[in-house]
């Protein structure tokens, strides 16, 4: 890997990650907020629920789990 490809790598690493940021950012606020795949609604998992956290669609196209600090 070369240091163009490097740095194309890193740019596009830091866009997802801050896009990603921003949906949870987003959903957190209460928003609703459409899968970009499916177009159901993206919704929260939260500990209390006894499953996996995390922000999840009907589907499955979106699954960004989290921890939560307790």
């Amino acid at each position: 890997m070369d240091e163009q490809q490097f740095k194309r790598l890193k740019t596009v690493s830091a866009k997802s990650f801050n896009a990603q940021k921003a949906l949870i950012k987003k959903v957190l606020a209460g928003r609703d907020i459409p899968c970009q795949q499916c177009g159901t609604s993206i919704r929260v998992v939260l500990p209390e629920d006894k499953k996996p956290t995390g922000l999840y669609c009907a589907k499955g196209c979106t699954n960004i789990a989290l921890d939560f600090v307790l």
